[in-house]
């Protein structure tokens, strides 16, 4: 396959796989979901947390 095809063909998969958005556009996307995903970490780590604490507590009344 001559290079020109080959680079022809590989536009057209990167076009593709971006999903017509432009590389900055892409780019604030993929920034968004991952601040998103912090954030669900965050929360779960919180709620993690907060369980823990009442599990903690639960126990510490079973002992008295």
């Amino acid at each position: 396959m001559p290079d020109d095809d080959l680079d022809a063909q590989t536009e057209r998969m990167l076009e593709a796989a971006m999903g017509g958005l432009t590389p900055h556009q892409l780019l604030l996307q993929s920034s968004r979901e991952d601040a998103a995903s912090t954030a669900e970490r965050t929360a779960a780590i919180a709620r993690n947390r907060e369980r823990a604490l009442r599990l903690l507590a639960a126990l510490e009344q079973g002992q008295d």
